[in-house]
């Protein structure tokens, strides 16, 4: 099976843009990826897209014509919704339509835009991701969901909100010098746990902000790269996707992710790697103990040993493993329909050289996205490799 190379990549700044729409958010994300390919926008025969609130915040649905359209392309395209994990999942979908020979050009990404509704709507908007019948009807939301999940974690194994705090102020770190983060401004321990009260024991810095922004990249057949001489050192080598109930009172655990388990073994199988082989990764810490859940459901730790990874420095620049250079969602921000998306194209930029963190791990040659949807009903694992 030959390799599926990354040719190019965009994104925007993520952040709040309300006056800028999600079609003109991917325009220039798409823009970027296919001039960072140096490829024609004919040559693009496919486009997959994600995108989850845009029947909420912008009254749009069948997006995929739309996104087309804004890339500047004519080939088919598919909008697809699996709520965070929804830009992750279109980077499967290229990755499979290059493998099966059915094409040679594939344009991923997605967009969202969320600031242009209040807080309170956004939030309504998100709940959508949960079970409608089982834990909307009851009032509850993703902070509370998390909460849930990090109370339980810590009754099981143990841990406290300075661990969590930890997690906030590394992932902020890295985002300091990231032109294209939400947030670039460090914080200490201190500040995550005097911040407001969000759901207990989540305070303000243990969240991910609401953000506009838009991802996209441009995945080819390694056929197509040589034989349009086209520098493509990265190569997506694995891929897969897990699923799990959707409501959290149906699962046997809650302080462990079976969809990320199983789209992890699936993406180390497929690329022939182990969690060892692994130098940096990009993970969905869309709440500071979803960064913790992650790391052990990969299997960079067991079940209850990454709740201090972080108050370590394992998982900070010049740790044995480090987590989110480009900030995380905690830091970078979290445009959901972009999110996946938007950590291929950190991590390809990252293991090329050309990020601002890239000097943090200049011997990484493997690198590993997760991308989680809901309390991670869906997710999807992405093994990178530097392969020439």
């Amino acid at each position: 099976m030959s390799d599926v190379r990354v040719a190019g990549v965009g994104m925007t700044a993520f952040g709040e843009q309300p006056e800028r729409t999600s079609r003109d958010l991917f325009a220039q994300a798409a823009a970027e990826a296919i001039g960072d390919a140096g490829v024609e926008r004919a040559a693009v025969e496919e486009l997959f897209y994600g995108n989850f609130m845009g029947e909420f915040a912008e009254t749009q649905g069948h997006q995929g014509p739309l996104a087309a359209e804004a890339a500047g392309v004519s080939a088919p395209a598919t909008r697809i919704d699996s709520a965070c994990a929804s830009s992750g999942v279109a980077v499967r979908f290229g990755v499979e339509r290059l493998r099966n020979g059915d094409a040679d050009v594939v344009l991923v990404g997605g967009a969202e835009r969320m600031n242009n509704v209040s807080t309170a709507d956004a939030t309504e908007a998100l709940a959508a991701a949960a079970d409608a019948l089982w834990e909307i009807r009851a009032g509850l939301t993703f902070p509370g969901a998390y909460s849930l999940m990090a109370n339980r974690y810590f009754e099981a194994f143990g841990g406290d909100r300075e661990d969590l705090a930890h997690v906030a102020v590394k992932n902020h770190e890295h985002a300091v010098d990231n032109d294209l983060a939400q947030f670039q401004r460090a914080i200490d321990v201190e500040d995550v746990l005097a911040a407001p009260t969000v759901s207990a024991p989540f305070g303000l810095y243990d969240c991910s902000p609401i953000s506009d922004g838009a991802s996209a990249a441009v995945l080819v057949s390694e056929s197509f790269a040589r034989d349009h001489d086209i520098d493509a050192p990265v190569a997506i080598t694995g891929t897969g996707q897990g699923s799990d109930s959707l409501a959290l009172q149906r699962r046997d655990s809650i302080v462990r992710t079976p969809a990320a388990e199983h789209a992890a073994e699936m993406a180390f199988e497929d690329a022939g790697r182990a969690p060892a082989d692994v130098d940096v990764a990009e993970v969905h810490d869309c709440f500071t103990i979803a960064e913790v859940l992650a790391l052990e459901a990969l299997g960079f730790y067991a079940p209850g040993e990454a709740i201090d990874a972080a108050r370590q420095g394992e998982t900070t620049v010049g740790g044995d493993l480090p987590v989110n250079l480009s900030g995380g969602l905690k830091a970078k921000g979290h445009p959901v329909g972009a999110t996946g998306c938007g950590q291929i194209s950190e991590l390809t930029k990252l293991l090329r050289g050309d990020h601002v963190n890239s000097d943090a791990i200049p011997e990484a040659t493997v690198g590993l996205t997760h991308n989680a949807g809901g309390t991670v009903a869906s997710c999807v694992v992405n093994v990178l490799e530097v392969v020439e």
